[in-house]
This record gives structure tokens, C-alpha cells and sequence, in this order.
């Protein structure tokens, strides 16, 4: 499960390469939730699956809906087409497994030795993966910064809420009120963009780059990664699960190579090497 989460949530910004000059950031995500929820409700309703039991786990779902969909996506896409670099927005998210590890320890509960220096690890190979992508491209204005500055913020506040007061229920009925929470908030930010999402290509006919991303969006992204991501945070401590976004930068150098070309050298395999290391050392059981 978690590699195929890494994988999964390393096309992220395959996705946004394809999709983002042909709609705008919070139009996309719109689109996004709704063709989502449309594709959990059918399955939920054949299935017979349960539904949150009070009204409670309605609220925490959906704050973390928000949190981890609307605030995360949106502050990450926001950034992205606003002219921030991926890399840089890669480096700033990948702050997340810090930032948990910091108020795990605050809070009283027990990150060991080794998964400090595991999470330190980690972070320096991310470093190294996206230090080739600092320039002129990836140089951020304070606009920018706050956008990706709220996406680590939404998505490590979101994982550590969902963590503590979400209670076990079915990751499809869990989805369908996050992304219902999530496109309630996004929708009217949505309708204030002056740019449309282009449906149709210049030339005529479908915007196939724009539906191929959209399709991906939704199928591999929203129905295949934030299922996974729901699971490993149930089932798993919240300082393991983070650390696995290490490995998402490094990962996605790599698909730009296979399918962009994108320049591997070796500081990027250096940076592959430690933040793999990295996650090791965090969800390795200890002796």
C-alpha cells in the first residue's frame, strides 16, 4: 500500500503540467470534486456502504476535507500556476514530516532518536532532489510563498486531525464527505476566477490534455491516492505515514525523465538515495 501511494501521489504534478494552461487552479479542482463524489456515490449506494453513524464524525470528516483537499490542493495548485516552481513547492510541502515530528513531541507523544535522524535524513535528500529546480522558474514572491506556506499547513494540520479524532469508517463514504466539504469551500473561490476551463481545444474538437488530466485527477489521484492516504493514517502513526512524502519529490524527478526528459544527475540520485534511506529508518520497526 505504500509504495503504491507514492507512486500515485508523485503524478501530481505530472497532472499539473498537463492540466493547469488550460484552466485555472480552483476551477480545476471544482471539477475535480464533483466528478469525484459523482464516482464514490454509485459505489456507495451499490455496495450498501455506511455512512459516518453521528453527526460528530460528519464534522471531522469534513474539516479534514477541507483541510486536506481544499487547503492542500488548493494552496499547492494556486502556487503552481501562479508561477512558483515545482520544486520549490515540493521543498515547502516536504516540510510536512518536520512539522508533524515537532508537535508530535510537543504534545507528549514519543518520536524516538532514530526517527528524528530518519526524518532529518529524509528532508536533506529531498533538498538535494529539487536543489537543480532553484532559478529564475522557481523563485517565489510572497503571494506565492503564502499559497504553498497554507498547503503545508492544511495537509499537516489535516493529518494530524484526522488522526486523532476520526474514528474508523469505510474510506468511500469518508471520501464522499471530504470532497463534499471540500467543494463547498472551493466552489465560490471557483465562480471569482476570470479564466475559464477550456473544455475545447483552439483548433476545435476536445481538449484531450485537459480531460486526460482531469480523468487522472479523478480516478488515480482523489479515487486511488486520498483513499490510500485515508487508510495509512488509520492504520498506521502519523509520524510513519508523513515521512513516505519524502519519497514523492524523488519520484516524480523520475517520471519527468521518463516522460519529459527532465536531466537526472547524480546530486538528484544522491537525494533519492538519503530521503529513501530517510523513510527507512522512520517506519522501520526497532529491534
Amino acid at each position: 500500500m505504500p509504495l503504491v501511494f507514492v507512486l500515485i501521489w508523485s503524478t501530481g504534478f505530472i497532472v499539473a503540467r498537463y492540466g493547469m494552461p488550460h484552466a485555472p487552479p480552483l476551477g480545476f479542482l471544482a471539477w475535480r470534486y464533483v466528478l469525484s463524489i459523482l464516482c464514490f456515490l454509485p459505489w456507495i449506494l451499490l455496495m450498501r456502504v455506511a455512512w459516518p453513524a453521528t453527526r460528530r464524525q460528519w464534522l471531522h470528516l469534513s474539516v479534514t476535507g477541507v483541510l486536506m483537499h481544499a487547503g492542500y490542493l488548493g494552496g499547492v495548485w494556486a502556487a503552481v500556476k501562479a508561477g512558483m516552481g515545482s520544486g520549490l513547492v515540493a521543498l515547502i510541502v516536504g516540510l510536512q514530516p518536520v512539522l508533524t515530528g515537532m508537535w508530535l513531541s510537543a504534545r507528549g507523544s514519543r518520536v524516538t532518536g532514530r526517527q528524528w535522524a530518519g526524518l532529518l535524513l529524509g528532508f536533506a535528500g529531498l533538498l538535494l532532489v529539487v536543489s537543480r529546480k532553484f532559478g529564475p522558474g522557481g523563485e517565489a514572491d510572497a503571494f506565492n510563498l503564502a499559497l504553498a506556506v497554507l498547503a503545508l499547513l492544511s495537509i499537516t494540520i489535516g493529518t494530524l486531525y484526522q488522526k486523532h479524532f476520526v474514528a474508523p469508517c469505510d474510506v468511500r463514504s469518508a471520501n464522499a464527505v471530504q470532497l463534499m466539504a471540500a467543494l463547498v469551500v472551493t466552489l465560490p473561490l471557483a465562480l471569482l476566477e476570470a479564466e475559464p476551463v477550456r473544455w475545447l481545444a483552439a483548433e476545435g474538437g476536445v481538449n484531450w490534455e485537459l480531460v486526460a488530466a482531469m480523468a487522472w485527477s479523478v480516478l488515480g489521484l482523489t479515487l486511488g491516492g486520498s483513499s490510500l492516504l485515508y487508510l495509512l493514517i488509520q492504520r498506521g502513526a502519523a509520524t510513519s505515514v508523513t515521512s513516505l512524502l519524502y519519497l514523492v519529490p524523488p519520484t516524480t524527478a523520475l517520471m519527468a525523465w521518463l516522460l519529459f526528459a527532465e536531466p537526472i544527475t547524480l546530486v538528484t540520485i544522491a537525494g533519492i538515495v538519503l530521503a529513501a534511506a530517510g523513510v527507512s529508518l522512520v517506519v522501520r520497526s526497532p529491534r
